[in-house]
């Protein structure tokens, strides 16, 4: 009996696990929504305005005007890494993913570098590796405002200007689908406009030039992404939420079928041992 005791147990933990990952599956899904609807607006907006920078970029190529400092490569002695991840668990295997690339792609540069951590998990995972931490942004919610990502652009800008870093790369999880999304180290300055678009001519007119509207669209250009890494990693982190969720919904219903058998199971063993001893003893008596 002591067996069928502890077999009920564990199947009321099993059932309790259940319900809780049922709950934040359906939570995770809701927000997985509203997330992917926003990382989804954003991308073509960033799309147009690099095209728009590459024409700009083209156009003062061809007036030989002076290049702007973002547009401008230099040699490289430190980079600096944007690094996206998630301030809670429970989505698989992305925040690992999203933290080993990033540490590989330190160690493959093998140049000093600086870390700008976005999320709890992402800084937790440096420190232990003893990385240098530049600036760390926490618990920024799961739906941040343009205004509230500020401040990390405003970072590697001034580093960046300033000469105290000399390539700025962002890593992140692109959101493909709701299975699947992808770990990425992207480089955002210097700016590079696309090859495809070096040269091209067209009839756009830029007031009051081209290379004032440049000035002041590099560094909007540079916040937007960041912005949108932001977004796209908040979709990635919901979807690989709500997906282990799911399985562990699932893995605990096949855990409960497995413990019900074995309950049923032990309760008719239990049960013919005492109808055994109750004919041994009817037996006995008659005899």
């Amino acid at each position: 009996m002591a067996d069928i005791r502890q077999i009920k147990r564990r199947i009321k933990g099993a059932q309790s696990v259940a319900k809780i990952t049922r709950a934040m599956e359906m939570i995770a899904t809701s927000k997985m929504r509203r997330a992917q609807e926003r990382g989804l607006a954003g991308r073509p907006y960033t799309e147009k305005i690099h095209q728009v920078i590459a024409d700009l970029a083209a156009t003062l190529s061809e007036t030989e005007a002076v290049t702007h400092p973002l547009l401008q490569r230099r040699p490289i002695n430190k980079i600096a890494i944007v690094l996206i991840t998630p301030d809670r668990g429970l989505c698989g295997g992305l925040i690992g993913n999203i933290n080993r690339l990033t540490n590989s792609f330190i160690q493959e540069k093998n140049i000093p570098t600086s870390l700008i951590c976005v999320g709890r998990k992402g800084l937790d995972y440096m420190r232990r590796y003893g990385r240098d931490i530049r600036a760390e942004f926490t618990w920024m919610g799961d739906r941040p405002g343009f205004l509230d990502t500020l401040p990390i652009s405003r970072i590697i800008l001034d580093d960046y200007t300033n000469g105290t870093i000399d390539a700025v790369y962002v890593a992140y999880s692109r959101f493909v689908s709701v299975l699947a999304q992808k770990p990425v180290v992207e480089e955002i300055l210097p700016v590079e406009p696309p090859a495809s678009s070096a040269g091209l001519k067209t009839d756009f007119l830029y007031e009051p030039d081209a290379k004032s509207v440049l000035s002041g669209l590099l560094p909007r250009f540079v916040e937007i992404q960041i912005y949108h890494a932001i977004l796209e990693a908040i979709a990635s982190e919901q979807s690989a939420r709500m997906v282990a969720m799911r399985n562990a919904t699932e893995n605990a219903g096949e855990l409960i079928d497995d413990l019900t058998l074995m309950y049923n199971k032990a309760r008719q063993e239990s049960i013919t041992k005492e109808l055994l001893d109750i004919t041994g003893g009817v037996e006995a008596m008659s005899r």
